[in-house]
């Protein structure tokens, strides 16, 4: 909801699809967007026609854990898309391994190994959604760093009355 508020993205009265219907991000953020009096569309593994439905939306928010999986014929022109999915993917014949702290990829036939660490997707296909979204959110660099400062935040609001308690004693 931050990223939205801090986009300049109105949410009240809006068309809203979330992608995915998990209890970490779907249906906690399908709540929130209700409250923001949002009309809310689920879309998961069994919604016949996603694309449809995801089409209509002003607001989408992917958190299928698909790669890639929306693509640029998904979206209504100017829609806010925040992409919540993070994956890694490297090729088939490749291992990942942790080596010294170090993200490696072996390709087990050629036994070379790649220094790059396989590069971080999300739900979206970035290249095609941002030719139609009006605000989109990287993978990575996205929701994932709002996430983190959001619970901190939370911690530090949370902790609040306890230390100010004590701070008057």
């Amino acid at each position: 909801m931050e990223l939205l508020s801090r986009g300049g993205v109105t949410v009240r009265g809006k068309l809203a699809a979330v992608v995915g219907r998990s209890n970490i991000v779907g249906l906690p953020v399908s709540l929130l967007l209700l409250k923001a009096d949002a009309t809310v569309s689920i879309v998961h593994s069994r919604t016949p026609d996603p694309r449809s439905i995801v089409r209509q939306a002003d607001i989408v928010i992917a958190a299928a854990g698909q790669p890639m999986m929306i693509k640029g014929d998904w979206i209504k022109p100017g829609a806010a898309v925040i992409d919540v999915g993070h994956i890694v993917t490297a090729a088939a014949e490749q291992d990942v391994m942790i080596n010294g702290g170090a993200v490696v990829i072996h390709d087990a036939d050629t036994d070379s190994v790649d220094d790059d660490p396989a590069e971080p997707v999300g739900d979206v296909d970035f290249a095609e959604v941002s030719k139609v979204a009006g605000f989109l959110t990287p993978v990575p660099g996205g929701a994932g760093p709002m996430m983190v400062a959001m619970l901190l935040k939370n911690t530090v609001d949370a902790a609040k009355p306890g230390i100010c308690k004590d701070d008057a004693k």
